[in-house]
């Protein structure tokens, strides 16, 4: 067999960075180097001649899916005069973050749930992209912020009910844990709304 041209080794590694990121936010990064090239359809072998090591991998699929949209954000794709309303914005990503979809598919959802279980157990798992997870936290976080609030607060209550209505996938209180956020955090979002609101008349 020829070897493998750089263009093909290329598009080699993507696929296994791409794989990578999807297998680690469903089922962590303990994820083994060999089910990961059987998932890509490459040999155990192969991975060393892409990769120092796993670690760098962790790095890579980290900061890949931060860099690509997660399926599970329709409220990417909201038209541009939508996406200028901010508090249409916001409400998209409640509903998106907290949807039972986004619950059941791990794989494609956001890289903040995805990884920080992996990232709280092993502070030093993904030295190399902690910046990047940083900034996705900051930057989710703004796109939920109100006039008084800095959105922090809120998406710390996306992550954990996300998290808890896995855990508890089958069972009623999966989808009541969806819901309890989903309305708390609507509320809030309308009393800011109406703050504005009266400040913006008084002033």
């Amino acid at each position: 067999m020829g070897r493998v041209s750089q263009a093909q080794a290329q598009e080699n590694r993507q696929r296994v960075v791409a794989t990578a990121s999807r297998m680690f936010r469903e089922k962590g990064t303990s994820v083994s180097v060999a089910d990961l090239m059987k998932a890509v359809g490459l040999t155990h072998g192969g991975f060393y001649k892409q990769f120092a090591s796993k670690e760098d991998l962790v790095d890579e699929a980290i900061a890949h899916a931060f860099e690509h949209p997660a399926p599970y954000s329709a409220s990417a794709a909201l038209p541009p005069e939508v996406g200028q309303d901010h508090e249409v914005a916001r409400q998209a990503m409640i509903d998106d973050y907290l949807s039972t979809w986004h619950r059941d598919h791990a794989a494609d959802g956001c890289p903040v749930s995805g990884f920080a279980p992996d990232l709280a157990r092993e502070p030093d798992q993904a030295a190399g992209a902690r910046d990047i997870y940083v900034n996705g936290v900051r930057n989710r976080a703004a796109r939920l912020a109100t006039a008084d609030d800095d959105g922090l607060a809120q998406f710390c209550t996306l992550v954990g009910a996300l998290a808890l209505a896995r855990a508890t996938r089958g069972n009623p209180i999966s989808e009541e844990i969806l819901q309890a956020a989903r309305t708390a955090l609507t509320e809030s979002g309308a009393k800011g709304h109406d703050e504005d609101a009266r400040v913006s008349t008084t002033g």
